[in-house]
């Protein structure tokens, strides 16, 4: 991994991904993925404190101005979205998913949306509902269904993890999605949106999340992240605003 703050131009290097982010934002996810594969790439620092996601400049990357880009020599376009880079990266390296045609790749593609278009997707809008509703009164309405939401989504994920018998969410295969998984638990435990659920109460989860924060990947993605403790099943925030 080489480290990058300059400000030069954001063009992907030759043979080189270069991920867009900053600490403990959804580039997390993608960090663990990329150690775990063990392939070279570039972090460009986005200034989050200065707006710079927000810049003329970053749009041209994800005109939304949302963290994670990266770019991926070869491609016609960066790539953004969570979802959209694990599943390009799996299928790139062909490791952390089922191959295409498998019999598992089902069950890889079902998880991988549920985690990306409902489970994140509630996380982000619970951590700023202000920007999704307006009116006061009903805030309260709208914190109370996200949460319940958001356990319902936890406890389908222990629900999978007891049927499949684990130790990961496919089995006895570790894929993205156990990565993907974990960054979520951590934001739900660090924000309080998680209502009643809890990673003690869930001993399968509980257990995979022992499993990850064992591997060196996600130690290392840890120490580049400024995440510093159990970052899964004691997390702790950083000292940097997250835009996940």
């Amino acid at each position: 991994m080489i480290d990058s703050a300059e400000e030069t131009a954001f063009v992907a290097g030759p043979g080189i991904y270069r991920l867009h982010g900053a600490p403990d934002n959804a580039n997390f996810v993608v960090r663990m993925v990329l150690e775990e594969l063990g392939t070279d790439y570039e972090f460009v620092s986005v200034d989050r404190a200065a707006g710079e996601q927000k810049s003329q400049r970053y749009r041209k990357l994800n005109p939304q101005g949302l963290l994670p880009v990266l770019e991926v020599p070869g491609q016609d376009a960066v790539t953004f979205e969570t979802g959209a880079i694990l599943l390009m990266l799996s299928e790139r390296h062909g490791a952390l998913a089922p191959a295409p045609g498998s019999p598992e790749r089902g069950r890889f593609l079902k998880w991988l949306f549920f985690l990306s278009n409902t489970l994140h997707a509630d996380l982000r809008i619970s951590f700023k509902p202000h920007r999704y509703i307006s009116e006061k009164t009903c805030m309260p309405d709208l914190n109370s269904a996200l949460r319940t939401r958001i356990d319902t989504g936890f406890s389908l994920l222990e629900q999978e993890l007891v049927a499949c018998g684990g130790p990961f969410l496919l089995g006895e295969n570790l894929s993205c999605l156990d990565f993907y998984l974990a960054a979520c638990a951590r934001w739900a435990q660090i924000y309080g949106t998680c209502g009643r659920w809890s990673v003690e109460r869930s001993p399968r989860l509980l257990e995979l999340f022992t499993e990850l924060e064992a591997r060196p990947s996600v130690l290392k993605a840890c120490e580049l992240e400024l995440i510093e403790g159990p970052p899964f099943t004691a997390p702790m925030p950083v000292a940097f605003e997250r835009e996940t």
